[in-house]
């Protein structure tokens, strides 16, 4: 039986205590590392677009999405030991790499993980219909997420202000991504990408990672293990174990993944293997 199949009499999981605190820590070169990762990607599509070699330009984008949902990830469910003056930071600056909003995303996420699949939890709701359905709703989707972040953040002004610049920053790129298009292509092209790559997140992100999810806190998602594509995809595979412990970082997902191995298996869940 697969990760995210209904487990016949699922218990809760096990105390994070139980499996080690250490499981918690990160280290300042793995915070670096983490928050920088965006940066350099986005270096070196500017040094690839200055030389010409524009066929690298959306090979680039690929793991600059990555890296961005990964770092932005920890920053929402504070795994990074940012203090809250940095995680503002982090948040406006992650999101605005693709253009998105990061305090919206906060918003967005912590609702999903406090309420899958009940209601109310617009992020999820891809995972509640088809695929085809999850493509189609993608262009309206990071709109969608926004204004209900926005509608929430009622009567807190701070938070308003953050949503307000990043959707300005949003449309100022927009209008600078046409401006350009004649001069700086390659500049336009980042904007193109950024935007229909964020059309991906409803399918990627939601759907599949919950397809056929059931009720019980071991069904809800999926796990995949292997060597080669966890560590690709920055641990985002471990999805069951992130529901399951929010609080730990992406970094220290496979040694969670191997500590909680014994208890997954109690409960009738099989990992899928990939490379």
């Amino acid at each position: 039986m697969s990760a995210g199949v209904r487990a016949p009499a699922a218990s809760q999981p096990p105390w994070l205590e139980s499996l080690g605190n250490d499981l918690l820590a990160t280290s300042r070169r793995q915070r670096w590392r983490t928050l920088s990762r965006p940066i350099w990607l986005v270096a070196a599509y500017v040094i690839a677009a200055a030389c010409g070699h524009y066929w690298a330009l959306p090979l680039i984008m690929v793991p600059l999405f990555l890296s961005v949902v990964t770092a932005a990830h920890d920053v929402v469910h504070g795994a990074l030991g940012l203090d809250r003056r940095g995680t503002e930071w982090a948040l406006a600056l992650l999101g605005a790499v693709l253009f998105e909003s990061g305090h919206a995303y906060r918003w967005t996420h912590r609702r999903h993980h406090l309420v899958f699949p009940g209601s109310d939890d617009p992020e999820g709701a891809p995972a509640k219909g088809s695929w085809l359905g999850a493509i189609l709703e993608a262009p309206c989707f990071l709109p969608r997420l926004w204004w209900w972040a926005f509608h929430r953040a009622r009567g807190r002004r701070a938070e308003r202000a953050w949503l307000l610049a990043e959707a300005s920053w949003f449309l100022v790129a927009a209008v600078a991504a046409v401006v350009a298009l004649g001069r700086w292509p390659s500049a336009s092209a980042y904007f193109a990408m950024a935007l229909v790559g964020s059309w991906s997140y409803p399918l990627l992100t939601v759907h599949l990672p919950h397809r056929n999810y059931g009720d019980t806190p071991v069904s809800q998602t999926h796990t995949l293990r292997g060597r080669l594509v966890p560590r690709l995809l920055l641990e985002l595979t471990y999805h069951l174990e992130h529901h399951l412990y929010p609080s730990v970082p992406s970094h220290n997902l496979p040694i969670l993944s191997e500590r909680l191995e014994p208890w997954l298996r109690e409960q009738g869940v099989t990992p899928r293997r990939v490379p």
